[in-house]
């Protein structure tokens, strides 16, 4: 429909210095067997004859299919699509290269077993993840739903396919029952099949960014895929004639990163629709720059979904939770054991902490958070870390200043650009540190992101993990940070592979601006540590077993609470809102949260 998207999708990269950067990968053509694991024998044989057909044969032939033009070349070109697919998908699962993207035309997710449909002749991708073998994520962020990778595997319970598109309560093409968000799968494959329907147009970053929060990642956590695709349709970008949506090329970048993290960083764009070709070029070079392992661009004004948004997430999240640990979870019970909360905690001068907290059975840990209205430029302010069991009792006041101005100096050096990003060091510093007067200078460094993770740690990865996806991420990217600070304790508990997901999550936040703190004591993860900030793939943790009822639903009711004030905590339409308010005021010290 637009031949122009190839040429302005190379164009561009070349333009950025993107394309040089990249390792081009030589194409093939797809072979009969390998076009049969998605598509019928008849279909095949009767695409085939297409290249000899006479002008009025080929619309004969079109008119039996749907919104699809057959040219005499669209034969070849259609092969060369699925090869080029099918050569990435080699490269990366062998190593050769860690990701990538696939510029092919025709595009593939409307394609079916036998009919083609909707511009698609032959289904790139669902041909590629049967190709793959694997245990396969799809992520469809093109604006039209992809029923023919939907349909390709209904029944499978090794490919999750996951999609968003305009439906506007069956509304809008492909105007398919199967399209609205009950349509789960079938059999065995139950449950693997998300679709989040649109029902108005004008959605924005916020909306895309809430369904990845609430929907998308936590399933995905819990699947485990062995290899990540996805259908990228740019369709769903601002200025397109066809999506009518509001969400601005860079939150593809924001996309990708959050993906990256999943199936130790093996992920295959491939391109499907988009029709403003301005839009499109520049969300195509937002999506490489990240596969290239470019920090994400700065996140401007997210302020939490629609309210049309909201009511799909909901009903995606009810349809969803008998099938999958992570959904299910109450407000009900009374809370106790390992969970990990986000409070926060706002001041004058736009200066915000955020603490990741962890509670225990038989030992309580907290840091408490003592300051002073008193804000100098050139000054810290007097506000300092206690703990309840004097653990820092003892540490030489030398060592603890040394080590105070040691980092102090680093936050100048990144605030006056003199620490290059771009290039190696993301920051790290292993010091012998005390930690109440280091993390003082978080008031240093204005609009901070603090994750702390103090001793004994959290043996629940699932209950991290969530909290981390459901919680952390959505205030984090809300609040756009300048500057993401993790400081992590000896003993913490948290193990390497989860470590590095925490890690890698958080850099897509403040330009990649991080600055990691190990405490002495804790030599075993310096070198995770080192290879997350480098770029390195998160290991990938596993599937991840349900978390704790409890821990699920402490989380459920600190996200009530916090909700009123963040609005990327929410995930239901505004009658659930207004049911679960409570008056709560973010401004309030750990106590106030320990005494509800």
């Amino acid at each position: 429909k637009v031949p122009e998207r190839l040429t302005v999708s190379h164009t561009a990269l070349q333009e950025e210095g993107l394309a040089e950067r990249c390792v081009s990968v030589p194409i093939r053509q797809a072979t009969d067997a390998e076009i049969l694991l998605a598509h019928s024998e008849e279909y095949l044989e009767a695409v085939k004859k297409t290249p000899h057909m006479s002008l009025d044969e080929l619309r004969t032939f079109t008119q039996q299919y749907g919104d699809v033009y057959f040219h005499p070349n669209i034969y070849h070109c259609a092969k060369l699509a699925i090869g080029a697919t099918l050569q990435l998908v080699d490269s990366v699962m062998t190593g050769k290269v860690r990701n990538g993207m696939a510029l092919v035309r025709p595009p593939g997710h409307h394609s079916q077993r036998s009919a083609a449909n909707g511009f698609c002749v032959f289904n790139n991708v669902a041909i590629a993840a049967h190709y793959a073998k694997k245990q396969v994520l799809i992520v469809d962020w093109d604006v039209h739903h992809g029923q023919g990778v939907q349909f390709a595997f209904e029944d499978d319970p090794s490919v999750l396919y996951f999609s968003w598109h305009r439906y506007e309560h069956q509304g809008f093409w492909p105007n398919l029952r199967e399209s609205d968000y009950d349509s789960v799968g079938k059999e065995k494959g139950s449950g693997f099949n998300i679709n989040v329907p649109w029902n108005k147009v004008g959605m924005e970053n916020s909306d895309y960014l809430s369904v990845f929060f609430h929907v998308l990642l936590p399933i995905a956590y819990e699947f485990s895929p062995d290899l990540v695709f996805v259908c990228a349709g740019f369709d769903s970008a601002i200025g397109d004639p066809e999506g009518h949506m509001c969400a601005t090329p860079d939150i593809f970048a924001h996309l990708t990163h959050l993906l990256k993290s999943l199936a130790g960083g093996k992920l295959c764009a491939v391109l499907e629709g988009g029709y403003n070709l301005t839009s499109l070029a520049q969300s195509v070079c937002q999506t490489v720059q990240t596969l290239l392992g470019d920090p994400a661009p700065q996140t401007s004004e997210l302020n939490g979904p629609c309210e049309s948004a909201l009511e799909s997430i909901q009903c995606v999240r009810s349809a969803h939770k008998p099938y999958w640990a992570c959904l299910k979870h109450t407000a009900t019970r009374k809370w106790r054991s390992v969970f990990c909360i986000v409070q926060l905690l706002k001041y004058d001068h736009s200066s915000c902490l955020i603490n990741l907290y962890f509670y225990f059975d038989h030992y309580e840990y907290t840091w408490y958070l003592l300051y002073s209205n008193v804000f100098g430029e050139a000054s810290i302010t007097l506000s300092y870390f206690i703990t309840r069991d004097n653990f820092f009792e003892g540490s030489a006041e030398e060592d603890a200043l040394m080590s105070l101005c040691s980092v102090i100096a680093l936050f100048e050096k990144m605030k006056k650009q003199e620490v290059n990003f771009m290039e190696e060091m993301y920051v790290m510093f292993y010091l012998t540190f005390n930690a109440q007067h280091l993390l003082c200078t978080v008031y240093y460094y204005s609009q901070c992101v603090c994750v702390c993770v103090p001793p004994q740690g959290c043996s629940d990865v699932a209950g991290l993990m969530q909290a981390v996806l459901c919680l952390l991420l959505p205030l984090a990217y809300e609040y756009d940070p300048g500057l993401v600070l993790l400081a992590r304790g000896p003993g913490s508990g948290v193990g390497k592979a989860a470590w590095a997901q925490i890690t890698s999550l958080l850099q897509g936040l403040a330009q990649g601006h991080t600055l990691a703190l190990l405490q002495e004591g804790e030599e075993e993860a310096v070198g995770t540590t080192a290879a997350s900030l480098l770029g390195d793939p998160a290991p990938s943790l596993g599937p991840l077993g349900a978390p704790l009822p409890e821990d699920m639903e402490a989380m459920e009711r600190l996200r009530q609470r916090l909700q009123t004030h963040w609005g990327l905590l929410q995930n239901a339409g505004e009658q659930m809102i207004t049911a679960s308010k409570e008056t709560y005021s973010v401004t309030q010290m750990d106590n106030n949260i320990l005494e509800n």
